[in-house]
Formats: C-alpha cells, sequence, structure tokens
C-alpha cells in the first residue's frame, strides 16, 4: 500500500499525472474562498486576433479545484472553447476582482451537471424556483453547453 502510495505521489510530481500538482498549487487560499462564496464571475474568451473578449458575467458552481459553468451554444464563449480556443480569464465577484486563467472544456456528464443544478438552486434564488438552472436534458439535447475550467495560474 505505501510503496502503491509513493509510486503514485511520484508520477504526480513529476508531472505524468497533468493536473494533479498543478491544480493544487494554482490558487491560493483566499481565492479558494472567493469563489466558494462569490455569487458570479466573469469569464473573457481568446477572439481568433488573439486579444481578449468582452468579460461576461455568468453564474457559476466551484467544486473540487474546478469551475462549473453553463452557456448558450451560440454564445462567444462556447464558440470559442469549441474552436479550440480554450484558455479563459475569470474575474472573480466582479470585473475587478482576483482574476485567473484556466483550461476550458466542454463536458456532457450527466451527474455533474445534475449536481451543478442542486449547486445552483442552493446558491441562486431564481435557480432554486427553476429559471436558469442546468439541466441534463438541455445539455443532452444541445441547448445549454456546460463548461468546466481547470484553473491554472492566478494573474
Amino acid at each position: 500500500m505505501l510503496s502503491a502510495f509513493l509510486i503514485l505521489l511520484m508520477l504526480c510530481l513529476a508531472g505524468l499525472i497533468p493536473g494533479m500538482v498543478q491544480m493544487a498549487a494554482a490558487l491560493d487560499g483566499d481565492t479558494m474562498a472567493q469563489l466558494q462564496t462569490a455569487k458570479e464571475i466573469h469569464v473573457s474568451t481568446k477572439r481568433k486576433s488573439g486579444e481578449w473578449g468582452s468579460a461576461a458575467p455568468v453564474w457559476f458552481w466551484y467544486a473540487d479545484g474546478v469551475i462549473y459553468l453553463t452557456a448558450s451554444p451560440s454564445s462567444y464563449k462556447a464558440r470559442r472553447i469549441l474552436d479550440g480556443r480554450d484558455t479563459v480569464r475569470i474575474a472573480i465577484g466582479g470585473q475587478d476582482g482576483p482574476t485567473l486563467t484556466g483550461k476550458a472544456e466542454i463536458f456532457t456528464d450527466a451527474a455533474i451537471v445534475e449536481r451543478m443544478g442542486e449547486a445552483y438552486s442552493n446558491k441562486y434564488w431564481l435557480a432554486w424556483l427553476g429559471f436558469a438552472r442546468p439541466r441534463v436534458s438541455r445539455v443532452e439535447s444541445g441547448k445549454t453547453v456546460a463548461i468546466k475550467v481547470t484553473p491554472d495560474a492566478q494573474e
């Protein structure tokens, strides 16, 4: 058992298991606390020119070191992520809040989308009423895009 743990630890430290070490070190405690309590984040994606697009305020859920959000498939952020421009900039709580960058990816895991819906209902009263709440059926039908952002650096 101890040898298996040591091998896993060595693989993480060597970077052979991507994200495990970087994720733990990417955000300081204050930033993680703000992600736990903030009501919104402002998300920017990169244009084809390489410039950052305008930051859009969005609802989100932060869990296990990952930021989850949803978007319309026709939104700039969703289209850019689908086009492979997956680096995002996130300002926490407002455009002047702490800023971080991360790698975004589209996902369809029904269990996570369901957990997002529950978290939104606990966090936002409109979601509690049933509005703007992530739903598995909307993600599966393509009406909503579920996005997960793995933070990689604070700015």
